[in-house]
């Protein structure tokens, strides 16, 4: 599954492009759905290209044997009038006649067609500059003004007024900024559904407040149309809260953290009943979900980000929050009463860039000073949504609690605040941010077990119609030279510096190509689904050990550019692996590292460690070189 999408690579707003070229990404006031229709169609690369620079992915990560092997099966793939020539004229065929011939098919294979749980696994978690919140009505506060924050970026959205976004003169696809508000992932027993209420004749005109595991409907409008006030949002808020001060209501929401065909067969049996029925329709029609949790247990200011990395991930267990959500939900802000504020969201409708916009916007409004005079109209009370647990509906629960709990104890998160230098340093050395700490990440893994590791870093493809990602893959025959000369005694400096800085230049055009719809991941996915629509067997290059072994990431990573001092976290993509989201400001960058604890051979406080060093080193070696020149 794919994750975040670094904003310096797409989305730099108003900034210059960070990574790619010198190309700013720019923001302009025109409407977003007549720029539209001139989105260029997403293109299918050509098989030859595509073919040998799979093969030069794998150089080093499989053996001779292996690769003499795999040369054999590409051989026969590309055979003239072979499988791989009419696999790759059906996929041209596809594109022709699609909007886009990848996204449904990633929309599928990537989530809806997944059975592992959403929390953990793919949605990501991102947590905010704690607040420094006195009490809870300084909670609430700040809670009515997030809301009022979402609602004001929602205004944009109605009124067809977001600001379309350029990179280097060409419009980026805004489709997927309309489709994180009313949305929500629907269970099925084979295959999940996303509907988005947004579209209908009468868009939901509500948000869904949950706390102590009970669901509440506010309305967020005035009858007059207007958003209500951030005072009226407060006061509301103060209703919602003194009316659910029970801790000993059934956390339905946990129900949405379990495995999809587990949570489809429960929700099916939930929903029989037509007050269930109601209640759950109300949750997943809101316009987006807040989270009021309960106080975690206290723990040392270096444990902090971790904890609430965590809390953003999964909400802590069934003892503490993980019952305070609907993870199904595609937005979930979450403010705890000590501060601690993020959110997590739901991945199948969009990638990163809307969502690190949205928090952009609301973390900006929410600097403002209110000028709004509030109506003087007495509000009704929210309404308490319920449901009645049938002895069936309490097992389900208990087993979700269970499942959960395992989940929690299983995830370690570290967050790691490297202060020592942030995407200025690399640039003053004219090389690219990203690739740089796509390097150090090489080097911090080839010193942690001496070798290299399949690793997929996300990408964005919204040059194209409908564009959703695409990975590159980070590990190359030039990275894994330069991380083994950097601690290789017998070579100089000045040998270490101009392996990085081809290592460097290699990452660098891969990215490119990735971004203008040339990668190499997507392309081998939509010869593997034409292949299983069209084929009666599996073409062999498909099934050959080397594309499992390059296909199982070890390491997960996405950047994430947000001008907000934010961390992102995600889970691992595989059991062996690590997942890392970092977010480079210009001094500093944020990293977020995630690991199995089940897996004997993966430590992320390690891994973190030896990130911190890698890049100390890469610092210290540009350093000396640049004396001795």
């Amino acid at each position: 599954s794919c994750c975040w999408l670094s904003r310096s690579q797409m989305t730099g707003l108003v900034k210059p492009c960070r990574l790619l070229s010198p190309l700013p990404v720019v923001q302009i006031s025109e409407r977003p759905l007549v720029h539209q229709e001139s989105l260029l169609k997403l293109p299918v690369p050509p098989l030859q290209q595509t073919c040998v620079r799979y093969l030069a992915s794998l150089e080093p990560l499989i053996s001779e044997e292996e690769m003499t092997h795999t040369h054999k099966l590409m051989d026969e793939f590309l055979r003239p009038g072979g499988v791989g020539e009419r696999l790759q004229k059906s996929l041209e065929r596809r594109a022709r006649k699609t909007e886009n011939w990848l996204t449904d098919w990633w929309m599928q294979s990537s989530y809806l067609d997944s059975r592992m749980p959403v929390a953990m696994y793919t949605s990501p978690g991102v947590v905010l500059p704690k607040m420094h919140l006195q009490d809870r009505q300084g909670q609430m506060r700040f809670a009515a003004k997030l809301i009022a924050g979402v609602l004001d970026f929602k205004s944009m959205i109605d009124s067809d007024t977001l600001p379309v976004e350029y990179l280097g003169g060409k419009p980026l696809c805004m489709d997927q900024y309309y489709r994180v508000l009313s949305s929500c992932r629907i269970p099925g027993p084979k295959r999940d559904t996303v509907v988005n209420y947004a579209i209908g004749k009468t868009p939901p005109t509500h948000i869904t407040v949950v706390h102590n595991f009970q669901f509440f409907v506010l309305d967020v409008y005035n009858s007059d149309g207007s958003p209500l006030t951030v005072d009226q949002l407060y006061v509301q808020l103060e209703k919602i809260w003194n009316s659910s001060l029970q801790t000993n209501k059934e956390p339905v929401g946990i129900l949405t953290s379990n495995h999809r065909n587990t949570w489809g067969k429960a929700y099916n049996n939930l929903i029989k009943d037509k007050t269930n029925k109601e209640s759950v329709r109300a949750i997943q029609k809101s316009i987006f979900t807040v989270c009021l949790d309960a106080p975690k247990p206290r723990v040392s200011d270096e444990m902090y980000f971790n904890k609430v990395a965590a809390q953003m991930l999964h909400g802590g267990g069934s003892r503490w929050n993980s019952g305070n959500r609907w993870f199904d939900k595609t937005l979930q802000f979450i403010i705890g009463e000590d501060g601690s504020c993020g959110l997590t969201y739901e991945h199948a409708p969009a990638e990163g860039p809307p969502i690190v916009f949205l928090v952009d916007h609301v973390v900006d409004y929410m600097k403002r000073s209110e000028m709004v005079r509030t109506p003087m109209i007495p509000l009704s009370m929210p309404q308490k949504l319920r449901f009645n647990i049938t002895p069936e509906i309490k097992k389900d629960i208990e087993k979700a609690k269970q499942n959960m709990n395992i989940m929690v104890h299983d995830l370690d998160v570290r967050v790691l605040n490297f202060t020592h230098y942030g995407r200025k340093f690399p640039k003053s050395h004219k090389m690219s941010p990203d690739a740089f700490i796509q390097m150090a990440f090489q080097l911090a893994y080839y010193r942690m077990y001496q070798t290299c590791c399949p690793t997929y870093e996300s990408t964005s493809l919204r040059m194209f119609k409908l564009g959703r990602t695409e990975a590159i893959r980070s590990t190359t025959t030039e990275s894994l030279q330069f991380t083994k000369a950097m601690d290789d005694p017998s070579k100089h400096n000045s040998e270490k510096a101009a392996l990085l800085e081809k290592a460097i230049k290699v990452h660098r055009k891969h990215t490119h190509m990735a971004i203008h719809g040339q990668g190499i991941e997507r392309h081998m996915l939509g010869l593997k689904m034409i292949a299983i629509e069209d084929l009666t067997s599996l073409p062999e290059i498909f099934m050959d050990t080397s594309f499992a072994v390059a296909s199982h990431f070890n390491l997960y990573t996405s950047q994430v550019g947000s001008k907000t001092d934010c961390v992102m976290c995600l889970g691992p993509m595989v059991p062996d692996g690590y997942g890392i989201c970092y977010n480079p400001m210009d001094d500093h960058i944020n990293f977020a590292v995630t690991a199995f604890n089940s897996c004997e051979e993966t430590n992320a406080t390690k891994l973190s460690q030896f990130l911190e060093d890698s890049l100390l080193d890469m610092k210290t070696l540009l350093e000396q070189v640049s004396k001795t020149q």
